[in-house]
């Protein structure tokens, strides 16, 4: 089926265009035309075209946790929500378990791979291995250091995933072991850690490359200790960072993405609560509540986020001042450029899938196309 869009502005993933119309056909993006030159059965739409969104770490989505009842189709559950938020893919996301629910999850991350899911890039483990002095919402009496068998664990799916992110604490795993698990092809990011400027640095030289929602849940920036935020800054890694203006005030986030041009990338942190109505849930037994756009445990502590990546980037164009250019960049091209997918995520251009958002004209989803297919 032959579709042609006109009457938007197109992001083709570095610069915006108008007067120019989409062509799609077979799930692909065929041409960029002159909207002068298309037929006039073209289908005339508002607002802006661009590249679908990837978020690499989703806690659940449409009434799923990832968690311990998580199975092939909990994951698919989780993907097909995030589709239907203009989310082309995403690393469904566990947070700081059991030994026995991260194995069953990556035996269903396996699964979910093999049965090809749509949305599906592989899984983010967040923690265990973490430091309990910066657990967020974690629950701190299963964070642990990181042993042989868990190692072993990480490496398998590792290499048997489409891509696995494992955030960890320095403080939580040896040198050695950030360096066999970056070897054997894990997204190795440093998060939920009270290390020192210092300790982060040598944890990014030995192999980690990412770092877990900036700001949060990390040692901060001190005019005598930088800490982890202070690393992250001062080099060239890549960061996860959750733009709702809740997690992260719009001038701190003004300041960071001052300090660096590139790798800092939008993520939801989004639960179970992603795609319904829902009110509460329940986290490793506690309950969370969703309560005037935030996520909090009953003692007020942060719990994800209740964001959507449009909603991101509409903060930070916003509040925060960013070119629209770079905040879709944030939320498509950047996560793709980090998991190597360069090449089939962000970007509209002949030969590319058509995976495409159509925001409305005040920056919120209208629709979602999926390999040519609009839901």
């Amino acid at each position: 089926m032959r579709q042609v869009l006109k009457g938007a502005r197109i992001f083709d993933g570095q610069n915006f265009q108008d007067d120019t119309a989409l062509v799609i056909e077979g799930g692909q993006i065929t041409a960029l035309i002159p909207a002068g030159e298309a037929a006039s059965d073209a289908r005339h739409v508002e607002g802006t075209i661009a590249p679908a969104f990837l978020d690499l770490q989703v806690n659940g989505g449409g009434g799923h946790l990832v968690g311990t009842e998580t199975t092939l189709e909990g994951l698919r559950k989780v993907c097909d929500a995030h589709l239907r938020l203009g989310t082309a893919g995403v690393l469904p996301t566990l947070i700081t378990d059991t030994a026995e629910t991260t194995a069953r999850v990556i035996a269903a991350g396996i699964a979910a791979a093999e049965a090809q899911v749509p949305g599906f890039l592989g899984l983010h483990l967040e923690g265990p291995h973490l430091d309990p002095r910066r657990k967020g919402a974690h629950d701190p009496a299963l964070i642990r250091p990181m042993e042989a068998q868990d190692l072993a664990r990480l490496c398998d799916a590792a290499r048997r995933l489409p891509a696995l992110m494992v955030t960890l604490a320095p403080e939580s795993a040896t040198a050695d072991q950030i360096a066999t698990l970056a070897k054997a092809g894990a997204v190795v990011s440093l998060g939920h850690s009270d290390c020192s400027y210092d300790t982060a640095r040598a944890g990014f030289a030995t192999g980690a490359h990412c770092a877990t929602h900036l700001f949060n849940a990390m040692s901060q920036i001190g005019n005598r200790a930088p800490g982890l935020a202070g690393a992250i800054l001062d080099g060239d890694v890549f960061a996860g960072l959750i733009a709702d203006g809740i997690h992260v005030h719009p001038a701190v986030m003004r300041m960071a993405l001052a300090a660096r041009h590139e790798g800092i990338f939008l993520v939801t942190d989004c639960m179970a609560f992603a795609g319904t109505d829902a009110t509460e849930m329940l986290l490793n037994g506690r309950r969370v509540l969703r309560r005037d756009g935030r996520l909090t445990l009953e003692d007020g502590t942060l719990a994800g986020a209740d964001l959507t990546l449009a909603d991101a980037i509409r903060v930070l164009i916003r509040d925060v001042g960013i070119p629209p250019e770079r905040a879709f960049r944030m939320a498509s091209a950047e996560p793709a450029r980090l998991l190597g997918l360069k090449d089939r995520y962000g970007a509209i251009a002949p030969g590319r899938g058509a995976d495409l958002v159509l925001l409305g004209p005040d920056g919120s989803l209208t629709a979602t196309c999926h390999g040519g297919a609009w839901l």
